[in-house]
């Protein structure tokens, strides 16, 4: 089979990319060594995630939670789900810090009633939806910000708060680590007010046409990858310390945090 692709664009900013450079390789060797065809040689860095996700040939990518049982649930089969070392993540699972500036006075969520919120998109679980399901039981007929402003990453939100164009963003715990490694200066303008409830953490996928072979072939490729000891490096930059294979149901539990919201006439972030 020819046209495969790969990606693990959830958490690739620069300085990371040669650490999943070196990690898809190690996938890609054992994939290739137990006979999986048109295994790519490198990661696809030219097109969207939504494109990727999107792909027939997709053969491995990282997906938010969100999109995996809403607007992909059918187009995508769950792989694996990686175990990161950073506080916030506990096995599989992850969550959300909620950050605001350094020198902003208030101490609740309350308090930002009526104020600037920023998220990376309104497809993230982490940025939206688990903010969403923070704040939904304070919503006053369909509304708790004052404005929602929409950057593209996590990153970008930071960034946006920090320099005090928005007062409030939900950012990945993983996403936080990266930031507080590369962008220190940045980040010591942030101050975490709180944290979103547990999720699984962001699963690995493939296309849904993918065979029940070479799904046990991926996983046994990405968990052979993560206990190389050969991979150390890459994988502590990553801050990636395993991985768990979950039931594909535990990622349902998004997709009710997201009915409750819509059954309290919470179902639009505003």
């Amino acid at each position: 089979m020819t046209g495969r692709v790969a990606s693990l664009g959830m958490y690739d900013r620069p300085e990371v990319r040669a650490a999943n450079d070196a990690l898809w390789s190690a996938v890609a060797a054992h994939l290739r060594a137990a006979g999986v065809e048109g295994v790519p040689a490198e990661l696809d860095r030219t097109r969207g995630l939504g494109d990727i996700w999107n792909d027939p040939g997709l053969l491995l990518a990282q997906c938010c939670g969100y999109p995996l049982v809403t607007a992909w649930r059918d187009r995508l089969r769950y792989v694996a789900t990686p175990v990161y070392a950073v506080p916030g993540c506990e096995g599989g699972t992850h969550r959300s810090r909620i950050v605001v500036r350094r020198g902003e006075s208030a101490l609740s969520l309350a308090a930002f009633r009526g104020r600037r919120a920023a998220i990376n998109d309104r497809g993230s679980n982490t940025g939206m939806n688990l903010l969403r399901d923070s704040v939904a039981r304070m919503a006053d007929k369909g509304r708790f910000f004052g404005s929602i402003i929409e950057t593209g990453s996590h990153d970008a939100s930071a960034r946006l708060v920090a320099a005090g164009g928005a007062d409030i963003a939900a950012i990945d715990t993983v996403s936080v680590a990266h930031f507080e490694r590369y962008e220190p200066s940045i980040a010591g303008r942030l101050r975490v007010l709180g944290w979103t409830r547990p999720v699984p953490g962001l699963p690995l996928v493939t296309a849904g046409g993918t065979t029940d072979r070479e799904l046990a072939l991926l996983r046994a490729a990405v968990r052979a990858a993560l206990v190389d000891p050969r991979l150390a490096t890459a994988r502590a930059a990553l801050h990636l310390s395993g991985v768990e294979i979950l039931r594909r149901e535990r990622y349902d539990i998004v997709a009710r945090i997201e009915a409750k919201a819509v059954r309290n006439g919470y179902p639009v972030l505003a």
